[in-house]
């Protein structure tokens, strides 16, 4: 495997050690998808092997000699390119999810999206509660994908999952996320968002990847993050 990572290594000291193995995964499968970069230098000859002993009785000739150790490997190349700022907080940010998702029971990625989930059910405000503490947003699908992919986490008892909409219907009658951003894509179920709420009011996916508002904001609903 080319080791692509030194040269981005002998160029930014501050590449924690801990990432540098995932650094060789990531650039494997990035030249996986792209042609083989240039050739590497070859390595320094190694060291000359042990002389061999004289059979001048038979042939006059000297017999070969140990074989002597492999030489040190040549430079790494770097696929072929460098890597800007930009590009290595990309991967840094990348490389950082990885390390995150891998703890979670339930992990989908739609695109650049992570949704993560330990699948436990709590109350709206735990929901939101417990993303935020770890620097995360609760689930909000942005498109039908994502939307068919969150409903995944459901389980056999309970098809009910809590998503970002905002809670206040003065502030948006439930078209706005929770933090008053206009909601670009919904999926909302037959006679929704229910008209009878006039204050505060939760959403759900719910069975069939429909979004409901219901006033029971207690309710015990999959907890979802998104990254």
């Amino acid at each position: 495997m080319l080791r692509c990572y030194d040269a981005l290594h002998s160029e930014d000291e501050d590449v924690p050690t801990v990432l540098r193995p995932l650094l060789d995964v990531f650039y494997w499968l990035q030249s996986a998808s792209r042609p083989p970069g240039p050739k590497g230098d070859p390595g320094r000859v190694g060291p000359l092997g042990q002389l061999g002993w004289a059979s001048w009785a038979t042939l006059g000739t000297w017999e070969p000699g140990v074989r002597g150790p492999v030489g040190p490997p040549g430079s790494a190349i770097f696929c072929g390119r460098g890597v800007s700022g930009q590009e290595l907080e990309t991967l840094k940010n990348s490389l950082a999810k990885l390390e995150l998702v891998v703890n979670y029971d339930f992990v989908r990625r739609v695109g650049q999206k992570y949704f993560v989930s330990y699948k436990k059910r709590d109350s709206f405000s735990r929901a939101v509660e417990f993303c935020s503490q770890r620097g995360l947003e609760l689930a909000l699908p942005q498109n039908e994908e994502e939307n068919n992919i969150l409903s995944q986490v459901f389980g056999d008892d309970n098809k009910t999952a809590w998503i970002s909409v905002n809670t206040n219907k003065a502030e948006g009658n439930f078209e706005a996320d929770m933090k008053n951003r206009p909601l670009t894509f919904t999926k909302w179920g037959e006679g929704q968002p229910d008209k009878s709420i006039q204050d505060t009011g939760c959403t759900t996916l719910s069975e069939n990847a429909f979004w409901r508002v219901t006033h029971d904001c207690s309710l015990n609903a999959y907890i979802v993050c998104q990254m």
